[in-house]
């Protein structure tokens, strides 16, 4: 070997991307995994398997912009994930690409006692937004199809 870096096997574009976020993450300021794990509405370990090349879960694409915000990614570091993204998962982009723009919503919930009491309230407020995001025509969730056409 007459180069000067180690050799490195060539990364396929999922470990490339997970690679990028990986270092994203590690550059921000401690608790950024747990405060992703709970916008995403998932456990630290999830956060952990989309971060790790060495797992094949790939980052599920309605998570794309809640990681970007959370995260602060560099426009040159949100490119080079896009682009190993889009090479990773040919096709998958283009439904956030032309999805209606998101907005955020603060709520305030009551302390209700216990980390297993409030993850689970967490958890119903955030499948509720899940939820409404369905309602709307061309979203990839497979609900559309179990939508009630009553109101309350």
């Amino acid at each position: 070997m007459t180069n000067s870096e180690p050799a490195t096997p060539e990364l396929s574009p999922l470990a490339e991307y997970k690679a990028i976020l990986r270092a994203v993450i590690e550059k921000r300021p401690s608790g950024t995994r747990q405060r992703l794990a709970a916008a995403l509405g998932k456990n630290r370990s999830f956060i952990s398997q989309i971060i790790s090349p060495a797992y094949a879960t790939p980052v599920p694409v309605q998570h794309l912009e809640t990681i970007f915000h959370l995260c602060h990614f560099a426009p040159p570091e949100r490119e080079a994930f896009l682009a190993a993204y889009r090479s990773a998962h040919p096709g998958r982009l283009e439904i956030v690409e032309t999805a209606r723009p998101m907005r955020r919503l603060t709520v305030e919930l009551p302390d209700f006692g216990s980390p297993e009491m409030n993850a689970r309230a967490d958890r119903i407020v955030v499948d509720v937004a899940r939820g409404l995001a369905a309602l709307l025509p061309g979203t990839a969730e497979d609900d559309d199809a179990e939508t009630p056409g009553g109101s309350r």
